[in-house]
């Protein structure tokens, strides 16, 4: 992959997830904060994007999100593989537990 088709799908990952969190947060504000795991001041903002704003917030080199999974248990939590399904399902939970707490703190 070169670099003009990595500014590209950077562009294009900028693009979906603006137009993913406005939705999120018209549809349910208090869950688009959790799941976005963003501020209510950002949600806001957010929010008043008019489509030219999207658009050129899009337009960045830079990705606009982030990984919010910077714990090493979460990761293995997440990615814990051939423990059975009933155990990938309670990995799961627990990490959105965590994440959660997490949301909170930074709240």
């Amino acid at each position: 992959m070169n670099t003009e088709q990595v500014l590209m799908e950077i562009r294009e990952a900028n693009l979906q997830y603006l137009m993913l969190a406005q939705s999120l947060i018209r549809a349910d504000r208090e869950q688009a904060l959790f799941r976005l795991g963003i501020s209510d001041e950002t949600a806001s903002l957010l929010a008043l994007l008019t489509p030219a704003q999207v658009l050129k917030m899009a337009s960045s080199n830079t990705l606009i999100c982030r990984m919010r999974v910077d714990d090493d248990l979460v990761w293995a939590l997440l990615t814990n593989h051939g423990k059975g399904q009933a155990n990938d399902a309670v990995s799961r939970l627990h990490a959105s537990i965590l994440m959660a707490g997490r949301h909170q703190e930074a709240a």
